[in-house]
């Protein structure tokens, strides 16, 4: 069985009606394949890239609802935590002195320096700051004394009957010269003491609007119960 060979070069194309079967049969399926190839290209294209987009979508929603979901599995937790820290806090504070022991505790601080040998030269309390949650004092001094003698003081400070914390800033501890090997310690310290209810309730509204903060009794410590 033999097959005729189509000549493409001597079709008329004004007259496709003519044309053998197989050239008609070839021509429907170029025809077919570029009305699907233009059907993918104006209307699934874009809907392919809109799925992708979704799917992308969707995996960043499923994480951020784990994120969240494993966020709200710990919030009674974390609020429990919350609950304890505060307890812990104010039972902290309340190992601070009270506003009617303060004035008792900064004599004993200067007699506790003065029965370790120490010259107090300067030893001037300024006025308080009310914070949040407590109230800072600081106090001018310039001490002059020996080592073994400034360990005594610290010592003694740091048994005094009540939590004492005392930070030190801009203070400068240095022999004074001429030969004399007495050393002078300079600057300020700051005290700390807690608030009463009223205090507290009274010094809120003011902490609670924008302002610079104050430094918190963190500076560094002095020894023992002194902080």
């Amino acid at each position: 069985m033999s097959s005729k060979k189509v000549d493409l070069r001597n079709l008329d194309f004004n007259n496709s009606g003519a044309w053998p079967i197989q050239v008609k049969l070839g021509a429907c399926f170029l025809v077919l394949v570029v009305i699907i190839g233009l059907a993918w290209y104006l209307f699934v294209k874009d809907k392919r890239m809109l799925i992708e987009a979704e799917e992308a979508t969707e995996v960043t929603l499923r994480g951020e609802f784990q994120t969240k979901q494993g966020r709200a599995a710990n919030l009674e937790p974390l609020k429990q935590q919350l609950a304890q820290m505060e307890v812990m806090l104010q039972q902290m504070l309340r190992q601070l002195p009270s506003k009617n022991e303060m004035p008792d505790l900064i004599v004993d601080v200067s007699q506790t320096a003065l029965a370790s040998g120490i010259n107090n030269e300067l030893f001037q309390p300024g006025a308080e700051t009310m914070l949040e949650f407590y109230a800072e004092k600081p106090i001018a001094l310039r001490m002059a004394g020996t080592y073994h003698q400034f360990g005594a003081f610290v010592s003694g400070v740091a048994s005094l009957p009540r939590v004492v914390i005392m930070t030190m800033h801009d203070i400068s501890l240095k022999p004074r010269g001429d030969g004399d090997q007495t050393l002078v310690l300079e600057g300020t310290v700051k005290t700390y003491r807690y608030l009463d209810e009223d205090e507290a309730a009274a010094a809120a509204p003011a902490t609670a609007a924008p302002a610079p903060a104050a430094p918190a009794p963190a500076a560094a410590p002095v020894a023992g119960g002194v902080q």
